[in-house]
């Protein structure tokens, strides 16, 4: 395990079949020969979590495996060396749920309309140790979208028993009436809580951040000629179930839109937090500015990523390039890491739910 002792872990490209088309963008920064667009449209970087697909998938899809390592799963990574990874105050099992699930999203097409459930009601309702509270930072728009958007909310809710009518129904319509669209541009940073349902526009990559699991109640059936099935569109549970889910609360749009905090300045660059623990114990995530040399203590594990510029990680005697994209696991058993950048770099920390 050559990498543990340098002290970071790269990760290869992870592309997870999805039921929307995208992943263009993601053919680019991979250097495809013809990219595209098509049912592979994520990226989950260092994911310990197997998504829950439709029909007959890979065994183990989802979870992560180690750059220039392709028989190492990194999940199995962190159980062979989780003193040095995850430290030793919590067993590996118990770690592992406090890991954030993040990835590249890389839409060509509006996502079906979805919910997820919040951390209480998966534990109480499915038997669950995780629900999908989630984080957005807008990466990169394509250049054809004129008018990139987001929908969270409802801003107009409907009643139950309404909405249940439009889910069965499948008025399209009427339940995106309930919406007004979120303008979005590069930068941008969202916070969509568990119960909020939403639906994210076409021609936006970002980085998703949210808990460990990949419950989702997808109550739009089509997209794009892809049919949802049955089983797939509430969990396995019925519709009644998934409309205890929803939080019917109207809700102002710029309630989701977070504002970054300056908290540490100098002259080698300076850090930004963008979603704290004051918001959500699920996650927290930061944006480093880099220009020369800053060196930063590591008090827990967490995963890098280079939103953009490069630069050099720096860790004893160790170097390692960083390119924009680029994506890394910071191991808890390290005590200090420095980047190098003389041109500048971006980098995008994301840390894992409170002890």
């Amino acid at each position: 395990m050559p990498q543990v002792k340098k002290g970071i872990v790269k990760f290869a490209p992870n592309r997870v079949w999805r039921t929307y088309l995208g992943g263009r963008v993601l053919d680019q920064i991979e250097g495809r020969a013809k990219p595209e667009d098509g049912h592979y449209p994520e990226d989950w970087i260092g994911s310990v979590v197997e998504a829950r697909n439709p029909g007959q998938r890979p065994s183990g899809e989802g979870l992560a495996r180690i750059e220039g390592e392709s028989d190492l799963v990194f999940r199995d990574l962190l159980r062979l060396d989780s003193e040095a990874l995850l430290g030793s105050d919590l067993d590996w099992e118990e770690s592992l749920q406090r890991l954030p699930l993040v990835k590249y999203l890389d839409s060509a097409t509006r996502l079906h309309f979805q919910v997820h459930p919040t951390s209480d009601f998966a534990r109480q309702k499915l038997g669950a140790t995780a629900g999908k509270t989630e984080a957005y930072v807008i990466l990169k728009i394509r250049d054809e979208v004129r008018d990139p958007y987001i929908y969270a909310g409802f801003q107009r809710s409907p009643s139950r028993s309404q909405l249940k009518t439009w889910i069965e129904e499948q008025d399209i319509s009427a339940i995106e009436s309930c919406f007004d669209p979120i303008p979005v541009k590069e930068g941008d940073v969202f916070f969509i809580p568990g119960s909020r349902p939403h639906a994210l526009g076409p021609g936006i990559l970002m980085l998703e951040i949210m808990e460990p699991s990949d419950l989702a109640v997808r109550f739009e059936f089509e997209r794009e000629g892809y049919v949802i099935p049955e089983q797939a569109r509430f969990m396995g549970r019925d519709l009644e179930t998934a409309l205890d889910v929803f939080n019917f609360e109207p809700v102002s749009t710029e309630s989701f839109r977070r504002s970054p905090k300056r908290i540490e300045e100098d002259e080698t660059g300076h850090l930004d937090e963008l979603i704290g623990y004051d918001l959500t114990s699920c996650f927290s995530v930061r944006r480093r500015h880099v220009k020369g040399y800053v060196e930063k203590s590591v008090s827990d594990f967490h995963y890098i990523i280079v939103e953009s510029g490069s630069g050099e990680a720096r860790l004893e005697n160790f170097t390692t390039n960083l390119h924009r994209w680029e994506r890394f696991f910071c191991p808890a058993g390290i005590d200090t890491i420095g980047f190098q950048s003389e041109s500048g770099m971006t980098l995008l920390e994301c840390y894992p739910s409170k002890k």
